[in-house]
């Protein structure tokens, strides 16, 4: 249910679109939702405008706004064209509000869900892109942004203390600020048959000022696909690891739709360092109709207990967990619709639903 708009304003295009939908969808399957008497939070909506040549060189601008159940998100971005001397660079501002789950979280039905812990994020960052030249299979991009994170209460009020009474922040402040130097490096291949893609990412806190967090971030995910007769199998692993300064909300979370499914976002645990292996086994059915089979698996490697005030031992989370499970995707102009029925460690089950390339 929602409705979509596309209106053309002179060389600019602005795409609105509102979506209704998860609200019935959230009300079904998501009953630990707080839900409010305005009107206006339970709806899910999109705002985006998009000039293709702002002052007349091929300058790009693009914001969006995207608004959910419990949290929005906020970015404008600006892109130069290459010059003859130097990469493309694109100037982005962000500002978001949401719920942190995926560490502050609380398990429960087994850790197949995570409920509120009563912290929310408001972010800030401002930064510059520089998108190197694409060699071969590669390419990479280079940022600097400065962020500013302040913790939240459910009320909107500024805290450093979460429930426990346990540090948010690495400061002691009731904000954190860092100024982050970022390389990620992209290789794909891909034909009818088969693919590889990897992605590596490492960032770099830079001690400018006293206070702001110095640290080294690294993370990488590597999967392959390939066909076995008319099916399809894609297996990932996904690591990281962080050393030097970090707030908890910037542990590794595991769990979730997008991780070790049959658990709630980041009812596995949350850690310095993560492990993360991926398997799906696709079977046509019939044209636009595919059934799945997947395993997943996930582990903190022990580093849970490196985490600033511990959130994810207190909490009783088991620091690995195996989800398996099974699935249907079906493929029309709109994207691909996915429903998941996963299973994890503790005989809970959970069901996901999603749609995946949706054109706007």
């Amino acid at each position: 249910m929602g409705a979509q708009k596309s209106i053309q304003a002179g060389k600019a295009k602005i795409d609105f679109n509102v979506d209704l939908t998860q609200k019935l969808c959230g009300a079904i399957l998501l009953p630990h939702i707080r839900y409010s008497r305005n009107l206006l939070s339970q709806v899910i909506a999109r705002f985006s405008l998009k000039h293709p040549n702002l002052f007349g060189r091929n300058e790009k601008l693009d914001i969006l706004w995207d608004k959910g159940l419990g949290d929005s998100n906020i970015l404008i971005a600006f892109r130069r064209p290459k010059p003859d001397w130097f990469c493309p660079q694109s100037f982005t501002f962000q500002h978001s509000v949401g719920p942190e789950i995926a560490v502050h979280g609380l398990p429960v039905d087994l850790f197949s869900r995570s409920g509120s812990g009563g912290v929310n994020l408001c972010r800030f960052s401002a930064g510059v892109d520089f998108n190197e030249p694409s060699t071969s299979h590669w390419s990479s991009t280079t940022s600097i942004k400065f962020e500013h994170v302040r913790p939240l209460n459910n009320e909107g009020r500024s805290i450093n203390m979460d429930l426990d009474g346990f540090p948010i922040t690495s400061s002691g402040r009731s904000y954190d600020n860092m100024v982050v130097l970022k390389q990620e490096s992209q290789y794909a291949v891909a034909n009818d048959n088969n693919f590889t893609r990897l992605n590596f990412q490492m960032e770099q806190g830079l001690p400018l000022l006293s206070k702001w967090l110095i640290f080294n971030r690294f993370k990488f995910v590597a999967s392959k696909g390939f066909k076995l007769g008319p099916t399809f199998l894609v297996t990932s692993l996904t690591g990281g690891s962080i050393v030097g300064d970090m707030a908890p909300y910037q542990a590794f979370a595991i769990g979730g739709i997008d991780s070790v499914r049959g658990y709630g976002e980041g009812a596995v645990g949350s850690g310095r360092s993560c492990l993360v292996a991926n398997g799906e086994f696709t079977i046509p059915m019939t044209k636009e109709l595919e059934g799945a089979v997947f395993m997943d698996f996930g582990t903190d490697l022990g580093s849970a207990c490196h985490v600033p005030g511990n959130p994810s031992l207190r909490q009783g989370k088991p620091g690995s967990g195996l989800g398996l499970g099974y699935g249907i995707r079906f493929n029309s102009h709109f994207g691909q619709f996915r429903v998941d029925y996963a299973v994890n460690a503790f005989q809970q089950k959970t069901a996901y639903f999603g749609i995946n390339n949706v054109g706007s």
